[in-house]
């Protein structure tokens, strides 16, 4: 399953760290994140509880960068 999320990030650096972040997360299969449009698409893992996945991963990006957000 794919999913597109709007995202407010200041500088493409802490997008890039964001993206990282949201890779790295459990259940996720894979992340882009552009920084020109503020989207954040995510391929997720058969089977996994999205809204779970995607509650970690904003945990995660509010580690390598406070001032972000993903709206959920």
């Amino acid at each position: 399953m794919k999913k597109t999320y709007k995202v407010d990030v200041d500088c493409a650096n802490c997008a890039a760290k964001m993206e990282e972040a949201v890779k790295k997360t459990k259940g996720v299969k894979d992340a882009t994140l552009s920084f020109m449009t503020l989207k954040l698409k995510v391929e997720f893992e058969d089977g996994v509880n999205v809204d779970e996945v995607m509650q970690e991963a904003y945990k995660n990006c509010k580690v390598v960068e406070d001032d972000c957000e993903i709206y959920l």
